[in-house]
């Protein structure tokens, strides 16, 4: 047997303000984008090089979802984002206004550090273990 997850529910306020996130900050690809019934769509944006599970980008519409949007793990991390070059990634996302709730640090899983989508939503950037030190590249042995 085979089982995977295919995609992860996003609830947002609006799709076109999400596209835009995901793909100018986070550099996410829109891989779906389809009108359904309405003014509902099929919105699909995954991590670049990833050929796994993609968030399905849903406009909240109830009272009970629009409460939700930005809150969706009760103020816990709601999604990691892995990568392959930590200090690449947390530099850009910092030039284009990504705010970090702490500094980076080495866990024994890896690089971290909790940064907050547009909605409020806590994510972990984690990168590899790095192999040597200093933690940052230039810094303090």
């Amino acid at each position: 047997m085979t089982q995977a997850i295919g995609a992860v529910t996003f609830l947002v306020r609006d799709y076109d303000e999400a596209i835009d996130y995901f793909t100018r900050v986070l550099r996410f690809s829109l891989s779906q984008d389809t009108p359904l019934s309405g003014s509902k769509r099929w919105v699909v944006v995954v991590p670049p090089g990833s050929n796994g599970p993609g968030l399905v980008l849903v406009r909240a519409e109830t009272p009970e979802e629009i409460a939700r949007v930005g809150d969706q793990a009760a103020g816990r991390a709601f999604l990691f984002l892995h990568t392959d070059d930590f200090w690449r990634d947390y530099e850009d996302m910092r030039t284009k206004g990504v705010v970090f709730y702490e500094e980076p640090r080495n866990e024994p899983y890896g690089l971290v550090v909790i940064f907050k989508d547009l909605y409020g939503n806590y994510w972990d950037l984690k990168g590899p273990v790095p192999q040597v030190w200093p933690l940052r590249p230039g810094g303090p042995n």
